[in-house]
């Protein structure tokens, strides 16, 4: 059974920062990315930032340039380190991870946590 376990969230004061991590267990033969999505109250799940296998990086605009996302392969481990905070990155972020499947690529989901950031 692949688990994702996410860690790092908490209350930070605007300007600050946090570092998220992820690991992933159970039996996993490949994985094709990882990344970190994030859900604010009344709004859409939203992609953060992805990095795959060879680190290539994705961000979304609202976060470029004050979040990095690096990976440690041989642990199956992604980080997000959340720099210069605000407001509007309160939400729950969420770890992902796309694994080769027979029908198809299957994404994995961690129970996300919770990231607030006062003003």
């Amino acid at each position: 059974q692949v688990q994702l376990v996410e860690s790092g969230g908490g209350l930070v004061q605007a300007g600050g920062s946090l570092r998220l991590s992820c690991a992933a267990s159970g039996v996993i033969f490949s994985i094709n990315r990882m990344g970190w999505y994030r859900q604010a109250p009344g709004k859409q799940r939203e992609l953060v930032a992805i990095i795959t296998t060879d680190d290539n990086t994705n961000y979304a605009d609202s976060v470029k340039g004050r979040f990095t996302i690096s990976r440690d392969n041989a642990k199956n481990t992604v980080y997000l380190q959340m720099n210069s905070l605000t407001p509007e990155d309160t939400a729950v972020y969420y770890c992902n991870m796309v694994v080769p499947g027979t029908l198809g690529p299957r994404n994995y989901w961690g129970q996300g946590t919770q990231v607030t950031v006062s003003s």
